[in-house]
Protein backbone atom coordinates (compact mmCIF):
# COMPACT_ATOMS: atom_id res chain seq x y z
CA UNK A 1 0.00 0.00 0.00
CA UNK A 2 1.16 3.59 -0.57
CA UNK A 3 3.06 5.11 2.33
CA UNK A 4 4.20 8.60 3.26
CA UNK A 5 8.01 8.60 3.22
CA UNK A 6 10.30 11.36 4.45
CA UNK A 7 13.65 11.47 2.65
CA UNK A 8 16.31 13.33 4.63
CA UNK A 9 19.28 13.63 2.26
CA UNK A 10 21.52 16.63 1.55
CA UNK A 11 22.88 15.38 -1.79
CA UNK A 12 20.39 16.73 -4.40
CA UNK A 13 21.09 14.02 -7.01
CA UNK A 14 20.64 11.18 -4.50
CA UNK A 15 17.54 12.79 -3.00
CA UNK A 16 16.00 13.20 -6.45
CA UNK A 17 16.78 9.61 -7.48
CA UNK A 18 15.24 8.21 -4.30
CA UNK A 19 12.17 10.44 -4.59
CA UNK A 20 11.53 9.51 -8.23
CA UNK A 21 11.69 5.80 -7.46
CA UNK A 22 9.43 6.13 -4.42
CA UNK A 23 6.86 8.16 -6.36
CA UNK A 24 6.98 5.64 -9.19
CA UNK A 25 6.11 2.95 -6.63
CA UNK A 26 3.09 5.02 -5.57
CA UNK A 27 4.44 6.48 -2.33
CA UNK A 28 3.98 10.08 -1.19
CA UNK A 29 7.39 11.70 -0.72
CA UNK A 30 8.43 14.44 1.69
CA UNK A 31 11.92 15.91 1.27
CA UNK A 32 14.36 17.57 3.64
CA UNK A 33 18.00 18.62 3.22
CA UNK A 34 18.83 18.60 6.93
CA UNK A 35 17.54 17.57 10.35
CA UNK A 36 15.86 20.90 11.15
CA UNK A 37 13.86 20.84 7.91
CA UNK A 38 12.93 17.24 8.65
CA UNK A 39 11.82 18.11 12.20
CA UNK A 40 9.62 20.91 10.82
CA UNK A 41 7.97 18.53 8.34
CA UNK A 42 7.42 15.87 11.01
CA UNK A 43 5.66 18.43 13.20
CA UNK A 44 3.17 19.02 10.36
CA UNK A 45 2.76 15.49 8.97
CA UNK A 46 3.77 12.23 10.62
CA UNK A 47 5.45 10.08 7.93
CA UNK A 48 5.15 6.29 7.75
CA UNK A 49 8.89 5.83 7.14
CA UNK A 50 11.98 8.04 7.43
CA UNK A 51 14.94 7.49 5.08
CA UNK A 52 17.74 9.24 6.94
CA UNK A 53 21.22 10.08 5.70
CA UNK A 54 23.95 9.63 8.31
CA UNK A 55 26.07 12.63 7.24
CA UNK A 56 23.91 15.75 7.29
CA UNK A 57 24.87 19.42 7.65
CA UNK A 58 24.21 20.59 11.19
CA UNK A 59 22.67 17.85 13.30
CA UNK A 60 23.76 14.38 12.17
CA UNK A 61 21.39 11.63 11.09
CA UNK A 62 22.38 9.64 14.19
CA UNK A 63 21.42 12.53 16.48
CA UNK A 64 18.15 13.11 14.63
CA UNK A 65 17.25 9.40 14.88
CA UNK A 66 17.75 9.59 18.66
CA UNK A 67 15.59 12.71 18.72
CA UNK A 68 12.76 10.89 16.96
CA UNK A 69 13.00 7.93 19.32
CA UNK A 70 12.88 10.14 22.42
CA UNK A 71 9.57 11.74 21.40
CA UNK A 72 6.41 9.76 22.22
CA UNK A 73 4.78 11.00 19.01
CA UNK A 74 7.57 9.83 16.69
CA UNK A 75 9.22 6.95 18.54
CA UNK A 76 7.49 4.24 16.48
CA UNK A 77 8.23 5.65 13.01
CA UNK A 78 10.40 3.15 11.06
CA UNK A 79 13.84 4.63 10.29
CA UNK A 80 16.19 3.38 7.58
CA UNK A 81 19.69 4.85 7.80
CA UNK A 82 21.39 5.72 4.49
CA UNK A 83 25.17 5.97 4.59
CA UNK A 84 28.45 5.41 2.78
CA UNK A 85 29.95 4.16 6.05
CA UNK A 86 29.81 0.39 5.92
CA UNK A 87 31.94 -0.95 8.78
CA UNK A 88 30.40 -3.18 11.42
CA UNK A 89 31.00 -0.50 14.08
CA UNK A 90 29.11 2.05 11.96
CA UNK A 91 26.19 -0.31 11.47
CA UNK A 92 26.02 -1.00 15.20
CA UNK A 93 26.10 2.75 15.93
CA UNK A 94 23.27 3.35 13.44
CA UNK A 95 21.09 0.62 14.89
CA UNK A 96 21.80 1.66 18.47
CA UNK A 97 20.66 5.19 17.64
CA UNK A 98 17.21 3.76 16.95
CA UNK A 99 17.34 2.93 13.24
CA UNK A 100 15.34 -0.13 12.17
CA UNK A 101 17.59 -0.88 9.20
CA UNK A 102 20.81 0.28 7.59
CA UNK A 103 21.58 0.47 3.87
CA UNK A 104 25.02 1.30 2.48
CA UNK A 105 25.51 3.59 -0.52
CA UNK A 106 25.50 2.93 -3.38
CA UNK A 107 22.32 0.87 -3.31
CA UNK A 108 19.81 -0.17 -5.95
CA UNK A 109 16.23 1.16 -5.95
CA UNK A 110 15.06 -2.44 -5.81
CA UNK A 111 17.00 -3.09 -2.61
CA UNK A 112 15.67 0.12 -1.06
CA UNK A 113 12.07 -0.84 -1.87
CA UNK A 114 12.60 -4.27 -0.31
CA UNK A 115 13.99 -2.68 2.86
CA UNK A 116 11.06 -0.26 3.08
CA UNK A 117 8.58 -3.09 2.66
CA UNK A 118 10.35 -5.10 5.36
CA UNK A 119 10.32 -2.33 7.99
CA UNK A 120 6.67 -1.55 7.24
CA UNK A 121 5.82 -5.22 7.71
CA UNK A 122 7.53 -5.21 11.10
CA UNK A 123 6.57 -1.77 12.38
CA UNK A 124 3.37 -0.87 10.49
CA UNK A 125 1.77 -4.03 9.09
CA UNK A 126 -1.45 -2.10 8.31
CA UNK A 127 0.50 -0.31 5.55
CA UNK A 128 1.43 -3.49 3.69
CA UNK A 129 -0.54 -5.27 0.97
CA UNK A 130 -0.63 -8.62 2.79
CA UNK A 131 -3.97 -10.34 3.37
CA UNK A 132 -4.84 -10.76 7.06
CA UNK A 133 -6.88 -13.69 8.42
CA UNK A 134 -8.09 -14.00 12.02
CA UNK A 135 -10.55 -16.65 13.20
CA UNK A 136 -11.98 -17.08 9.69
CA UNK A 137 -12.30 -13.35 9.07
CA UNK A 138 -10.29 -12.42 5.96
CA UNK A 139 -9.28 -8.90 4.98
CA UNK A 140 -7.66 -8.25 1.59
CA UNK A 141 -6.27 -4.67 1.52
CA UNK A 142 -5.50 -4.77 -2.23
CA UNK A 143 -8.97 -5.86 -3.36
CA UNK A 144 -10.51 -3.92 -0.45
CA UNK A 145 -12.62 -6.96 0.47
CA UNK A 146 -13.63 -8.55 3.74
CA UNK A 147 -15.14 -12.01 3.94
CA UNK A 148 -16.02 -14.73 6.41
CA UNK A 149 -16.06 -18.03 4.58
CA UNK A 150 -18.33 -17.52 1.57
CA UNK A 151 -19.96 -14.44 3.10
CA UNK A 152 -18.87 -11.06 1.79
CA UNK A 153 -19.02 -8.31 4.39
CA UNK A 154 -19.63 -4.67 3.49
CA UNK A 155 -17.79 -1.96 5.42
CA UNK A 156 -17.42 1.78 4.96
CA UNK A 157 -13.92 3.15 4.23
CA UNK A 158 -13.27 4.28 7.81
CA UNK A 159 -14.50 1.00 9.29
CA UNK A 160 -12.30 -0.86 6.79
CA UNK A 161 -9.20 1.07 7.91
CA UNK A 162 -10.14 0.61 11.54
CA UNK A 163 -10.58 -3.15 11.14
CA UNK A 164 -7.35 -3.43 9.14
CA UNK A 165 -5.40 -1.70 11.89
CA UNK A 166 -6.96 -3.83 14.63
CA UNK A 167 -6.43 -7.08 12.70
CA UNK A 168 -2.76 -6.29 12.11
CA UNK A 169 -2.31 -5.56 15.84
CA UNK A 170 -4.37 -8.33 17.53
CA UNK A 171 -4.58 -8.73 21.30
CA UNK A 172 -3.27 -5.21 21.90
CA UNK A 173 -5.31 -2.58 23.68
CA UNK A 174 -5.50 0.74 21.83
CA UNK A 175 -6.79 3.95 23.36
CA UNK A 176 -9.16 6.17 21.41
CA UNK A 177 -6.33 8.67 20.90
CA UNK A 178 -4.07 5.97 19.45
CA UNK A 179 -6.80 4.80 17.10
CA UNK A 180 -7.44 8.37 15.95
CA UNK A 181 -3.75 8.84 15.16
CA UNK A 182 -3.37 5.49 13.39
CA UNK A 183 -6.67 5.33 11.48
CA UNK A 184 -7.75 8.94 10.98
CA UNK A 185 -4.22 10.31 10.80
CA UNK A 186 -1.97 12.53 12.84
CA UNK A 187 -3.08 16.18 13.00
CA UNK A 188 -6.69 15.26 12.15
CA UNK A 189 -8.73 16.88 14.89
CA UNK A 190 -11.93 14.97 15.64
CA UNK A 191 -13.49 14.07 18.96
CA UNK A 192 -12.44 10.83 20.65
CA UNK A 193 -16.08 9.72 20.78
CA UNK A 194 -15.94 9.49 16.98
CA UNK A 195 -14.04 6.24 17.53
CA UNK A 196 -16.96 4.82 19.53
CA UNK A 197 -19.37 5.59 16.68
CA UNK A 198 -17.22 3.76 14.13
CA UNK A 199 -16.61 0.83 16.49
CA UNK A 200 -20.40 0.43 16.74
CA UNK A 201 -20.73 0.52 12.96
CA UNK A 202 -17.91 -2.00 12.62
CA UNK A 203 -19.56 -4.39 15.07
CA UNK A 204 -22.87 -4.11 13.23
CA UNK A 205 -21.17 -5.02 9.94
CA UNK A 206 -19.48 -8.03 11.54
CA UNK A 207 -22.63 -9.32 13.27
CA UNK A 208 -23.74 -11.34 10.25
CA UNK A 209 -20.75 -13.67 10.64
CA UNK A 210 -20.50 -13.50 14.43
CA UNK A 211 -17.13 -11.76 14.27
CA UNK A 212 -18.43 -8.71 16.11
CA UNK A 213 -17.32 -10.57 19.26
CA UNK A 214 -13.71 -10.09 18.17
CA UNK A 215 -13.98 -6.37 18.90
CA UNK A 216 -13.67 -6.02 22.66
CA UNK A 217 -14.09 -2.95 24.84
CA UNK A 218 -11.45 -2.66 27.55
CA UNK A 219 -13.04 -0.54 30.26
CA UNK A 220 -11.12 2.66 30.94
CA UNK A 221 -8.51 1.88 28.28
CA UNK A 222 -9.95 1.52 24.78
CA UNK A 223 -10.48 -1.34 22.36
CA UNK A 224 -8.84 -4.63 21.46
CA UNK A 225 -9.32 -7.17 18.68
CA UNK A 226 -9.17 -10.71 20.08
CA UNK A 227 -7.42 -13.47 18.14
CA UNK A 228 -10.48 -15.71 18.52
CA UNK A 229 -14.15 -14.89 18.89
Amino acid sequence: MPASILVVEDEPAIQELIAINLEHAGHAVLRADNAEQAASLVREVLPDVVLLDWMLPGQSGIAFARRLREDDRTRDIPIIMLTARGTEADKVAGLESGADDYITKPFSPRELMARIKAVLRRRSPQLTDETVVIDGLKLDPVAHRISAGDTRLELGPTEFRLLHFLMTHPERVHSRTQLLDQVWGDHVFVEERTVDVHIRRLRLSLEVSGHDRLIQTVRGSGYRLAATA
